[in-house]
């Protein structure tokens, strides 16, 4: 069982390892920058399923460290939460088909809402609807699972995490990030107690 658990260990290595690193990226990157700290807009991340645990944790990690986000359920957009979209917004959605129907649906009606609100896809098909008609398209690499039946979403969703952890950092340093400004948005727990500490070093070294 330990050799077991260890291969599924270095299958999700070797697969992080893999991802390419493309202009999507860079592209994705500066899409978010204009919108949200240049225009005032906010990332809307989107996903179904496990993707859309992906989704919803990339929002919350981008919010606390400095750029606005928020999760929409695309099911739930067609019952009025569309309504949390506005002009300046991009949107950032993970299918790994590339053909989820919620979340071209979801597309079609930001779409109708606010024509030409831009659009980044987190994806393993790049010849995907989605990944043909995004802003930004960046490329998981297409792992196979390591779910032994080859289905549920584990390797995809490993990969697809760790993508939205590299764009989140290229942002924090993009917009030069501090400790102050963690701290102000992360008051509670150990990591606030940490990020205020680490301020006040800053400020002491200064």
């Amino acid at each position: 069982m330990k050799e077991a658990i260890r291969q599924v260990i270095e299958h999700e290595a070797k697969a992080i390892q893999a991802i390419p690193v493309e202009d999507g990226m860079l592209e994705a990157i500066e899409l978010i920058h204009r919108q949200v700290h240049q225009k005032n807009g906010k990332l809307v991340t989107s996903g179904m399923g496990k993707a859309g645990q992906i989704a919803a944790n990339i929002a919350t990690t981008f919010s606390s460290t400095g750029t606005p986000a928020i999760f929409l359920h695309p099911s739930e957009s067609q019952h009025g939460d569309l309504g949390v979209l506005q002009q300046n917004d991009v949107l950032l959605v993970i299918s790994n088909s590339g053909k989820t129907r919620e979340i071209i649906e979801l597309i079609e009606l930001a779409e109708n809402l606010y024509a030409g609100l831009p659009f980044i896809v987190i994806s393993s098909n790049p010849e995907g609807v989605l990944a043909k008609n995004a802003n930004a398209f960046i490329y998981t690499g297409n792992p196979q699972e390591v779910c032994p039946l080859g289905l549920s979403p584990t390797t995809s969703t490993t990969v697809m995490t760790v993508i939205g952890d590299a764009l989140v950092v290229s942002m924090m340093k993009k917009i030069a990030f501090t400790n102050v400004d963690y701290a102000k948005r992360h008051h509670g727990g150990y990591l606030g107690s940490k990020s205020r500490l680490q301020a006040e070093s800053d400020k002491n070294d200064c």
